[in-house]
């Protein structure tokens, strides 16, 4: 039994798991910060609709 190569494969292990817990952490804080700033832009919008309700309403078609 190689206990020197166990042991280093064990730290590898445990890093690369630090590391991956590490970038979820990262994506889980960016998609809070997307899914804020998406909830702004619909508050946003809803307050322009509430200052102007026909802007944006209708289309003006040419055949």
């Amino acid at each position: 039994m190689d206990i020197p190569a166990l042991s280093m494969a064990l730290s590898q292990t445990k890093t690369l798991g630090d590391v991956g817990t590490a970038l979820l952490g990262k994506s889980l804080d960016l998609a809070r910060e997307q899914g804020a700033e998406v909830a702004e832009m619909i508050d946003t919008a809803g307050m322009e609709l509430s200052v102007n309700p026909y802007v944006g309403s209708n289309i003006d078609l040419r055949v």
